[in-house]
C-alpha cells in the first residue's frame, strides 16, 4: 500500500546547485510503529517493540514473532519446516544465541522465496534478521545492562554516527549464561531373551560466556554509488554439565524382575571463535528502481571442545572415558544482482552467486584401563567436507492494472564431498546441474485486500552431521550416526494466500499450502550390537524415504482495541503423510497437526505496558527443524521428520512487564519464561524392537531483569551529503 517512491523521489543526473543557506526548523515526528507488517511475501515483525526479549538473543525474539516457532535447542521451524537464517539479507554462521534481542530492529518472514533466493539451505522458507542500523543524520546508539534469576548477565551497547559522506555503526555484546535443563527417557526393550525397562533421568546445567563485536562503514561516494565494509568477531565458551541416572528392570520368564542402576556425570568445555567480514557495493542507475549490487562475504570459525565422563555403576565398578574435539571452517559467498525496470509496469532482475564451505573435524574417544588412556579407534573420527554451490538466476516481473506477475527460473550447480581423513571413505553427492522455477500471481482486489498465489521449487541438502558417518554416544541410550548415503530432497510448494486490513488496526491473513517432497530426509532408529558397550544399543541415523506430503491452512490475525490492547492470533492447521516403506516395510505414517500462538500487548497508565505470549503444538511426524550453527548442539535437534512416531505435544506462557522512563529514552523490563513449567520438547518413538518416550525442558521458570538507555544528537549542520535515496530505500546490502 501507500504511494510508490518513484512518485515523489527521482534521480535527475546530476545537476548543479548553488548552495543557499536556510536554517531548518526541526520536525518531531511521534508514531509508534507497527509490531506487525503483514505484506504478501514476508511478514516484518518489529523486535524493537517486544518487550519480552529485553535483556535475551535472537532465539528469544524469534519464538515470539508468528508462524515461527523455536525449540530449546535454537532450532528455528517456519510452518512446520526448518527456514534458512539469514542476517541483513545474507546467511550467517552465527547461532541465534550469539546475536542478543537488543541489536535487532525487525525480523522478516518470507515463507515461500522466489528464484532469487537460494533454492537450499531451508525448505520452508527464509527468516531474515535485520540488525539495528540507523539512518538518521547525527548519532545515536544505546546501553544495556541486565541479569536473570539463575545468575546470567549481560551488557551490550551500539552506536551509529551519520555524517556527510559516512555512516560508521559499532555494537559490542557481552552475555553470560546460566541455564538448567531437565530429562526423562522411558524405554521398553522387547528383546525376545530378555525383555526390559530402561528409565534414564538427566538433570543439566550450563554455563556460558560470550562476547561479540561487529562494526561498519558506508561510504556513500556520490548520489549513486556506496561501499559498506564491515566485520565482526565472535568468542565464546560454553561448559555443560549433567548427571545421568539409568535404572534398567529386567523382566525374567519367572516373573521376577532384577534391577540396575548406574549414574553417569559428564563435564564439557566448547569453545568456539568467528570472524567475519565483508564488503558490499551498490549502485544507483538514474532510472528509478535500477540498481547493481555485489558483494563478498567471508566467514572463519574454530571450535574446540573436550567432554570428561564418569560413571558409578551399583556393584561397586566406576568407569572414565573422554571425548575430544576440534573443528574449523572457512565459509565465502560472492553475489552479484541487477534490477532494471524496462517501463514502469515490466521488470527485469538478475543474478549470480557462489558459495563454498570447506569444514574439517578431529574428534577422539578414550577410555581409563589400568590408569592408561586406551583410544578407541572406530568410534574416533578424523572428518572434513566441502560443499560447493553455484548459482545463477533471472526473473520478470509485470503489473496490469490490479494484476501482478512474477515468473523466474534458478539454475544452481551442486557437489558435496566429505572423507574420514584416517582411511579411504570418502563419498560425493553431485547435481551438475538442477532447475528451480517460481512463479507468483498477485491480485489486488480492492484497496485493503489482496490474493496471491505462488508455486516453487526447492532443495534441502543433507548437513554436516547427517553425513558424518560418527558414533557419537553422548546420550548411551540414545546414539546418534550420520549416513554417507543421503541424497537431496527436492521439494515442491504451492501456496495460496489472502489479506485482508480492516478498519481500526485489524487485518487478517489466510495461508492454504501444499509441499510434496521427494527423497524426505528422515530420522531412523534401528536396534545393533555393539562391541564397546558389550549390548544391543539402539541408534538414531537419517535416510531418504521415498515421499512426503503436507497440506494445510495458517491464519495470522492481528487486532487492536481501545488503543492499549494488541492482540496477534497464529493457528496453523496441517495433515501429513510420510511414506518411507523403503526403509522399512509397512513404514508410513498419515496424521493431522496443528499449532497455536497468541501474543496479547497491553498498555498501561504510568507508562507501563504487559505482554503475555502463549503457545501450544499438538503431536507432530514431518516437522523438519534445522540447526544453525553447525559447531555445536551436536547430531541433530529434539524435532526430526519420522516415521516411527511423533514429537510430543507442548504448551507455555511467558509474561514480561515494562516501564518506561526520562521520557521514554530508557526503560526497565521484568520477565518471566516458561511461566508454568510446561515447555517439555520430546518424542515417542515405535520400532519392532522397543517403545520409547523421552522429554526435556530448559530454562523453565527464568526471571530476567534488564536496563536500556538510548541516546542521540540530531545535527542539521550534517544536512550536507548528496544521497537522499540512501536514506529512503535504507542500505540493506550488508
Amino acid at each position: 500500500g501507500g504511494m510508490p517512491s518513484g512518485n515523489f523521489d527521482k534521480d535527475l543526473g546530476n545537476i548543479k546547485v548553488t548552495e543557499s543557506a536556510n536554517a531548518l526548523k526541526e520536525v518531531t515526528v511521534t508514531a509508534e510503529a507497527a509490531t506487525t507488517t503483514l505484506a504478501l511475501d514476508k511478514k516484518i515483525y518489529r523486535v524493537d517493540k517486544d518487550l519480552s526479549t529485553a535483556g535475551g538473543n535472537a532465539q528469544d525474539a524469534l519464538k515470539n514473532v508468528p508462524s515461527l516457532s523455536v525449540d530449546l535447542d535454537g532450532n528455528v521451524s517456519l510452518r512446520n519446516g526448518a527456514p534458512q537464517i539469514f542476517v541483513d539479507g545474507r546467511p550467517t554462521t552465527l547461532s541465534l544465541d550469539q546475536i542478543a534481542a537488543d541489536a535487532i530492529e525487525s525480523v522478516e518472514v518470507i515463507t515461500n522465496p522466489s528464484a532469487k533466493y537460494d533454492a537450499g539451505g531451508g525448505t520452508a522458507g527464509i527468516v531474515n534478521i535485520v540488525l539495528k542500523k540507523e539512518k538518521r543524520l547525527g548519532y545515536n546508539g544505546n546501553v544495556r545492562a541486565g541479569g536473570d534469576s539463575r545468575g546470567g548477565y549481560n551488557f551490550g551497547g551500539d552506536i551509529n554516527a551519520r555524517g556527510g559522506k559516512f555512516n560508521i555503526f559499532g555494537a559490542l555484546n557481552l552475555n553470560k549464561n546460566r541455564n538448567i535443563s531437565e530429562g526423562e527417557t522411558f524405554r521398553q526393550n522387547f528383546s525376545e531373551v530378555l525383555p526390559s525397562n530402561i528409565t534414564q533421568h538427566t538433570d543439566g546445567k550450563i554455563n556460558g560466556l560470550f562476547a561479540n563485536g561487529r562494526a561498519g562503514v558506508d561510504f556513500l561516494l556520490d548520489n549513486r554509488n556506496t561501499l559498506t565494509v564491515s566485520g565482526n568477531y565472535t568468542r565464546g565458551k560454553f561448559r555443560p554439565s549433567d548427571v545421568i541416572t539409568t535404572t534398567t528392570d529386567n523382566l525374567f520368564s519367572s516373573d521376577s524382575i532384577v534391577s540396575s542402576t548406574y549414574i553417569r556425570n559428564s563435564q564439557q568445555d566448547r569453545n568456539f571463535r568467528n570472524l567475519g567480514t565483508s564488503i558490499a557495493f551498490k549502485h544507483l542507475f538514474p532510472r528509478q528502481g535500477a540498481e547493481w549490487t555485489a558483494d563478498i562475504n567471508y566467514n572463519r570459525v574454530k571450535f574446540m571442545g573436550g567432554s570428561d565422563f564418569s560413571t558409578s555403576y551399583d556393584n561397586g565398578l566406576t568407569t572414565q572415558e573422554y571425548q575430544e574435539g576440534k573443528g574449523n571452517g572457512q565459509f565465502i559467498t560472492f553475489q552479484s544482482d541487477l534490477v532494471r525496470p524496462i517501463t514502469d509496469r515490466f521488470k527485469v532482475e538478475a543474478g549470480v552467486r557462489a558459495s563454498m564451505r570447506r569444514n574439517k573435524n578431529d574428534n577422539m574417544n578414550y577410555y581409563l584401563s589400568d590408569g592408561q588412556w586406551i583410544n578407541v579407534p572406530n568410534l574416533s573420527d578424523h572428518y572434513k567436507f566441502s560443499d560447493d554451490v553455484y548459482a545463477a538466476y533471472t526473473q520478470f516481473s509485470q503489473q496490469y492494472n490490479k494484476w501482478g506477475f512474477q515468473a523466474g527460473l534458478r539454475a544452481e550447480s551442486s557437489i558435496y564431498s566429505g572423507a574420514l581423513t584416517d582411511r579411504d571413505s570418502s563419498f560425493t553427492i553431485a547435481y551438475p546441474i538442477s532447475l528451480f522455477p517460481s512463479f507468483f500471481a498477485t491480485n489486488k482486489i480492492s484497496e485493503t485486500a489482496n490474493i496471491q498465489f505462488s508455486y516453487t521449487r526447492r532443495v534441502n541438502r543433507p548437513n554436516f552431521f547427517q553425513t558424518m558417518p560418527f558414533t557419537d554416544f553422548s546420550d548411551s541410550l540414545n546414539l546418534r550416526r550420520g549416513n554417507p548415503a543421503l541424497v537431496p530432497e527436492f521439494t515442491n510448494w504451492l501456496e495460496l494466500s489472502y489479506q485482508k486490513i480492516f478498519s481500526k488496526g485489524h487485518n487478517l491473513l489466510i495461508s492454504l499450502y501444499f509441499k510434496q517432497a521427494r527423497d524426505l530426509i528422515t530420522s531412523y532408529q534401528f536396534s545393533e550390537y555393539n562391541e564397546q558397550l558389550g549390548k544391543d544399543v539402539v541408534v538414531t541415523s537419517y535416510d531418504n524415504s521415498d515421499n512426503a506430503y503436507a497440506y494445510g491452512s495458517e491464519f495470522t490475525l492481528k487486532n487492536s482495541f481501545f488503543k492499549w490492547l494488541d492482540l496477534t492470533t497464529n493457528v496453523n492447521v496441517y495433515q501429513t503423510q510420510v511414506d518411507a516403506s523403503n526403509v522399512e516395510a509397512g513404514l508410513t505414517i498419515d496424521r493431522l497437526s496443528a499449532f497455536v500462538k497468541e501474543n496479547v500487548q497491553v498498555k498501561l497508565p504510568a507508562g507501563f505496558s504487559l505482554q503475555v505470549n502463549g503457545e501450544y503444538r499438538t503431536r507432530a511426524s514431518f516437522t523438519p527443524s534445522n540447526n544453525n550453527d553447525p559447531f555445536r548442539g551436536g547430531p541433530g535437534g529434539q524435532s526430526q521428520n519420522t516415521a516411527q512416531g511423533y514429537t510430543i505435544s507442548n504448551w507455555f506462557t511467558d509474561i514480561s512487564v515494562r516501564k518506561d522512563l526520562m521520557h521514554n529514552k530508557a526503560s526497565v523490563t521484568l520477565s518471566v519464561q516458561d511461566v508454568f513449567r510446561t515447555r517439555k520438547n520430546g518424542s515417542y518413538t515405535e520400532t519392532d524392537y522397543f517403545v520409547q518416550d523421552t522429554w526435556r525442558i530448559f530454562a523453565p521458570q527464568t526471571v530476567r531483569l534488564n536496563f536500556s538507555y538510548r541516546f542521540g544528537k540530531m545535527d542539521t549542520s550534517l544536512f550536507k551529503r548528496k544521497n537522499m535515496k540512501q536514506s529512503m530505500q535504507g542500505n540493506d546490502m550488508m
